[in-house]
């Protein structure tokens, strides 16, 4: 068997600047340290941080007054500043900087007085951090959707969640765009779901099996195990070498491999241990060189 690696693969860089801001956390306060929702849905990054004293909360009420609580990568609502601020909590928001730019396109289309449909998942913790910033409408591409009855005329913006499908959410603004034809298109998807989307699709055609490494909560590693599946390669999204099927592998000559942008190369490595190959190649990609400064209490 071959292993043929996608590239580019695993964290981006509003991941690492996420993590890097909870273990800074750790060392420079000392445990306890809070974390509404997880910091980045992977389990294996949560549990490593909770064994060093971090603690995963989905309430604010669960945090002690005074404490500190560290805001997830995903983007959190207007009313969790609110609550963290009525119980004197100290927060350190370690929200990704491309979520936020999202966040600030909304303020300014609602101000200017354009309607806001935001394209996502409805429930990912991204959308409900989105969707609080002002009143906007959701389009849902894994649902039938039904557009306000607004008139034809009325001024819209269309800003999207940053790990969607590229095709789907391209579809998705086709249909809003043939009730609203004059709309501004936003597209949002970040250059990290972008370039891992990109890769799976470049090496769907030389391999016989694509697995994808990361969690069943992790938008962007779903949509690569879809992307792969489109393209008829049966493909499996798996946190780690315990969930291998043997019955996958039968008969499969060239696996192909990518994962998440919030999934250690660690559990990359387990996955061809697990396999254990007689080859492995690594495939060209796109260099990423992004990285994003902490936020100002850690600089």
């Amino acid at each position: 068997m071959e292993v043929l690696l996608s590239s580019p693969r695993g964290f981006c860089a509003g991941v690492v600047r996420a993590i890097d801001v909870v273990d800074i956390c750790l060392r420079k306060y000392g445990p306890p340290v809070y974390v509404k929702h997880q910091i980045v849905h992977n389990p294996y990054v949560v549990n490593d941080l909770e064994r060093r004293g971090a603690i995963t909360v989905e309430e604010l009420d669960e945090v002690p007054e005074g404490s500190l609580v560290i805001f997830s990568a995903h983007g959190s609502p207007p009313e969790d500043f609110e609550k963290a601020k009525a119980r004197k909590l100290i927060v350190i928001d370690a929200v990704c900087p491309l979520v936020t730019k999202v966040h600030n396109e909304a303020k300014k289309y609602h101000r200017e007085g354009k309607k806001v449909i935001l394209v996502g998942h409805r429930g990912h913790q991204e959308v409900r951090g989105t969707m609080g910033q002002v009143e906007m409408t959701l389009f849902d591409d894994n649902s039938d959707n039904e557009l306000s009855d607004w008139d034809s005329d009325q001024e819209v913006a269309v800003l999207t969640q940053t790990t969607l499908s590229v095709g789907d959410t391209a579809q998705a603004i086709e249909s809003i765009r043939e009730k609203f034809p004059d709309a501004v298109i936003r597209n949002d998807i970040c250059y990290a779901t972008t370039n891992r989307q990109d890769a799976v699709k470049k090496m769907a055609g030389s391999v016989d099996l694509v697995l994808v490494i990361g969690a069943e909560n992790s938008s962007n590693c779903n949509r690569l195990r879809e992307v792969a599946e489109s393209l008829g390669v049966p493909s499996y999204l798996i946190n780690g070498p315990e969930e291998i099927d043997p019955s996958w592998l039968d008969g499969k000559e060239k696996v192909g491999i990518t994962s998440g942008a919030s999934t250690p190369e660690v559990l990359v490595e387990s996955v061809i241990a697990k396999l254990a190959p007689e080859k492995v190649t690594m495939l060209s990609g796109v260099d990423e060189d992004i990285t994003f400064s902490l936020p100002k209490q850690l600089r």
